[in-house]
């Protein structure tokens, strides 16, 4: 799936450039975005009380972005094996260049914090998230 951001100008820098912690903001618009796409949006899943925290972030950037830039980023499922789920974003310009290469990896907790099992306790959804890992 694709998102697109327009870059704000309160998300750049000194010098005009973006700064590096609104790709992470990016990536989350984009997942949010992907799984409203999926029918498994934030709003109903914690209607059903699942939490699903960031454990881990990687982002490799390789140009910068500027005020008013478009950036597409395009979200997938990188991985998904039932109880931690790895998101891959791929954030290009509006000439179709990489400026940041990235990952986000998540876990799926009850309002008390303990961990779900997807596979047995919302099969749909644990379908949904392995069909599109083997796809991407």
């Amino acid at each position: 799936m694709d998102y697109k951001h327009r870059v704000q100008y309160y998300e750049t820098d000194k010098m005009g450039i973006t700064h590096h912690s609104n790709y992470i903001r990016w990536m989350e618009e984009a997942r949010v975005a992907y799984l409203s796409e999926v029918g498994w949006d934030y709003a109903r899943l914690e209607s059903l009380g699942v939490v699903s925290p960031v454990v881990a972030v990687n982002c490799r950037y390789v140009q910068t972005t500027t005020f008013f830039d478009v950036v597409t980023v395009e979200v997938g499922v990188d991985e998904f094996r039932g109880v931690r789920l790895k998101m891959k974003y791929i954030m290009k310009n509006e000439q179709g260049e990489v400026v940041c290469d990235a990952r986000s990896e998540h876990c799926f907790l009850d309002r008390e914090g303990n961990p779900i099992r997807l596979k047995k306790d919302y099969p749909e959804f644990y379908d949904i998230l392995s069909r599109a890992a083997e796809e991407d």
